[in-house]
């Protein structure tokens, strides 16, 4: 038999990116400190937890797949100038 598709697309293409993402060394953790911090959670709560999201032992809720998303981004570098040139 042929493997179907997955049934959540969008969460099994978040996982093959923050996989890739939490390899480095120490992401995991610096991610769970960040949670730990905005959550009553401890840290070794939020490590533990996030495992189980990446070997597919849970399934987070949309709104902390998001979350961990803006955790993750790159902070965009603007090209504006540092000083605001005169109106006139």
């Amino acid at each position: 038999m042929f493997p179907g598709k997955p049934d959540r697309p969008y969460f099994e293409s978040w996982l093959r990116r923050t996989r890739k993402q939490l390899a480095g060394s120490g992401r995991l953790s610096e991610i769970a400190l960040i949670l730990s911090r905005d959550d009553g959670r401890t840290l070794q709560d939020w490590s533990t937890y996030l495992r189980e999201v990446l070997e597919k032992e849970v399934t987070p809720s949309l709104d902390l797949l998001t979350k961990i998303d803006a955790i993750l981004a790159k902070p965009v570098r603007s090209k504006a100038p540092l000083e605001t040139p005169p109106l006139f």
